[in-house]
């Protein structure tokens, strides 16, 4: 078939974005949430499709839906021939899937900066489940992500692409201001859960142990060993459910959309001066933050 165009980036209300997250705008602020919704929030390719699988596995176990119907993104407009399941559809609307679902509580991803949340959802008091990935492996994610789906603008070479990311003009804004908002807004908004990608790495289970608290639940050491099972990203990879292989708008002799999974991968891709670069800028921008990852993956050289 025939690929749409690549998206321009353009500014809208201060931060980078294109027409396939803003075109449904209005019914996006009017949004009205529900008490007990469930939104699962990070920058782009930083765990946010593992991580609410894990979420809709602990509500609902799992299922032969398309995992991406069953928790659907809040501000997504696509064209409906770039779907699996909705080729008479014109456009798909992220808000028109989420007022359609029966499901108790709705599941919904989303990857807005904190502003930029519709007021319904702070007024309600809903349950936000956060995931944040070191910067070095998110830019990484994001070329790979970039460079196969078309729905995002065309990425370059890897060192132009690097130099955009550190400049914050990526869709859905900076890396730095997304992460250290939504830390900022843990501090004053109780219901919100802070996860960190290299910690679900590390010790997946303990990390759903805590998620589960955060969500009230309390699921069997057979669901857990289940649920753990299913969510290790080889599984997922596979998982025609999880990995957007009927999607239209990607290609994936490009690359899959479930890539690795991995911590430490930017050492395959980083020179020893971009990491030099890189560290130098980081430092200035997160000098005044106390977000702090879990592991020393921004110190190593590569």
């Amino acid at each position: 078939m025939d690929h749409p165009p690549r998206p321009e980036l353009f500014d809208f209300h201060g931060i980078s974005m294109t027409h396939y997250f803003t075109s449904n705008w209005e019914n996006v602020q009017k949004f009205q949430a529900r008490p007990d919704d469930v939104f699962i929030a990070s920058y782009p390719k930083s765990g946010n499709t593992w991580l609410s699988y894990i979420v809709d596995l602990l509500f609902f176990g799992p299922t032969s839906m398309s995992h991406h119907e069953r928790v659907p993104n809040l501000e997504i407009a696509l064209p409906g021939r770039l779907t699996a399941s909705r080729e008479s559809v014109t456009t798909v609307l992220g808000t028109d899937h989420i007022e359609s679902m029966q499901t108790s509580p709705r599941l919904i991803q989303t990857h807005l900066p904190v502003h930029l949340i519709p007021k319904s959802v702070w007024e309600k008091n809903c349950r936000i489940v956060y995931v944040a990935r070191n910067a070095k492996d998110s830019v990484v994610s994001y070329y790979h992500f970039e460079r196969m789906t078309v729905v995002f603008p065309e990425p370059g070479d890897w060192g132009s692409y690097l130099k955009r990311f550190m400049a914050g003009k990526m869709v859905f804004g900076s890396w730095y201001d997304h992460v250290n908002n939504w830390w900022k807004r843990k501090q004053s908004y109780s219901n919100v859960h802070f996860m960190f990608y290299e910690d679900l790495i590390e010790n997946t289970g303990r990390e759903i142990e805590k998620l589960s608290t955060f969500l009230g639940l309390s699921p069997s050491s057979e669901e857990m060993e289940r649920i753990i099972d299913l969510v290790q990203f080889d599984k997922m990879k596979t998982n025609n459910n999880i990995n957007l292989s009927g999607f239209a708008g990607m290609d994936f002799k490009v690359s899959s959309f479930i890539r690795k999974g991995k911590v430490g991968d930017w050492k395959n891709h980083f020179t020893v001066a971009q990491n030099e670069e890189f560290e130098e800028d980081y430092k200035i921008k997160m000098k005044n933050s106390t977000l702090k990852f879990p592991i020393k993956v921004l110190t190593e050289n590569p």
